[in-house]
């Protein structure tokens, strides 16, 4: 933790904080499907809706990569900001199944503009600082808060559904996400870190003709092109570089199992209420995970898959405890091994991520960063499919309990798929 003593190392960290964790401070949330539903739509429109924000993200999020490699990637976070409180805006002035569309569009683009974008922007600030091993501490922070920020807007929408509906849900959420813009405008305009080899190619190149009123800039296209073809090719044929983006989006994207925590406490046994806090336990563990791998950074690749099989261990056994209807002493022991679990890979994605950020040579990295996540959304599609055919031959329990051994083939994977540590 020696770049805490580096006032400007700390600046950033606090900035980096401070825009993640207001990005996900929204109320509504919690709320959302049953906005719709209140508002007349079947379930059948919900899930479309839901298909065209998911689809909206798929389908650029390589593409604002590059244009993030392209031009100011603080511009871009700012829009993505805007873009993602202008969302909310739609949806409090026209409630409907087409204002919602037009909302979810919206938020699509959002948030592929902000994925890749915020990584590279941090990683390059501290390569110009000299300071890169930073990087997993202030993004092990960024996600704690962001886990934390999550659990407070879903209890705070209740008491303001209790004071004001669903308009103080929205507009609250409207707010935040003007506060969210304005941690955007904090953040530092870092330059593009390029690589040694790009500095030599540079130095051997001729000098530069004279411009004269004659003569035509560059375009901005040819560029655009030539970064996003710069980071696929990185993504594709650099060794280091391939299986960085593939175990970091396994990791990350295996996580959409907690997205039915929820249901498996509730067919354990627990009430609503208790699945609530049961789900509690596992953002715990999300958030310790993250706030712990500045730490774990240094750890080995041997060391980090260890971990990740104990972590599946655990997944595994905790989530046959909560269905082994045995009593609810064992749904509290099982969610507690899940948490364990839960943490311990959100930290491991952390400390892959770092490493992919230090493992990119080339000047395109967000649309490398961006690949990754375009990945896990494949990674966390293919999980909600097993569930959803996995659950008409088994319990619950028992599918999640699949699930873990996702995290045991990640723990195989590690220790030649993770990138080498960065060394300062």
């Amino acid at each position: 933790m020696d770049w805490l003593r580096r006032e400007p190392v700390r600046d950033l960290a606090v900035r980096a904080v401070l825009f993640k964790g207001t990005r996900d401070l929204l109320p509504i949330y919690a709320l959302y499907g049953v906005l719709f539903a209140d508002h007349g739509l079947s379930t059948a429109q919900i899930s479309l809706l839901l298909a065209i924000w998911s689809v909206t993200a798929f389908v650029l999020e390589v593409p604002s990569g590059a244009w993030a490699d392209t031009v100011s990637r603080r511009r871009l976070l700012i829009l993505s900001c805007v873009l993602q409180a202008s969302c909310f805006a739609i949806w409090m002035v026209a409630p409907s199944f087409l204002g919602f569309a037009v909302g979810f569009m919206i938020w699509g683009v959002a948030g592929s503009l902000e994925s890749g974008t915020f990584e590279a922007l941090i990683y390059d600030d501290l390569v110009a600082r000299d300071k890169p091993s930073a990087y997993a501490s202030i993004m092990g922070w960024a996600r704690g808060a962001q886990e934390f920020t999550v659990l407070i807007a879903i209890l705070s929408a209740a008491p303001l559904f209790a004071l004001g509906g669903y308009a103080l849900v929205g507009w609250v959420s409207v707010g935040i996400g003007v506060l969210h813009t304005l941690t955007a405008l904090a953040l530092p305009s870092a330059p593009v870190a390029i690589s040694a080899t790009a500095v030599d190619d540079l130095d051997d190149d001729p000098a530069p003709e004279p411009v004269g009123p004659h003569v035509k800039p560059i375009s901005p296209q040819p560029r655009y092109l030539s970064m996003l073809k710069t980071g696929v090719a990185e993504a594709l044929h650099v060794r280091r570089v391939r299986r960085g983006v593939l175990l970091g989006a396994l990791l990350y994207g295996v996580t959409a199992f907690d997205e039915y925590f929820g249901l498996l406490a509730v067919s354990g046994g627990a009430s609503t209420s208790t699945s609530a806090l049961l789900v509690g336990v596992t953002v715990a563990g999300s958030l310790i995970g993250s706030l712990l791998a500045g730490h774990t950074e240094s750890l080995s690749s041997r060391t980090i898959a260890a971990a990740l099989f104990l972590a599946g261990i655990l997944f595994i056994a905790g989530s046959l405890a909560v269905g082994a209807t045995a009593g609810p002493a064992w749904i509290w022991i099982g969610f507690i091994g899940i948490g364990v679990a839960y943490g311990i890979d959100f930290n491991a994605e952390v400390v892959a991520g770092a490493r992919l950020q230090a493992a990119i040579e080339g000047p395109a990295r967000a649309t490398v960063t961006s690949i990754s996540g375009l990945l896990s959304e494949i990674v966390a599609l293919a999980v909600f499919a097993f569930v959803a055919i996995a659950t008409q031959h088994f319990s619950m329990s028992t599918t999640i309990a699949l699930l873990g051994t996702v995290l045991l083939a990640s723990a195989l994977l590690t220790p030649t798929w993770m990138p080498p540590r960065h060394s300062d």
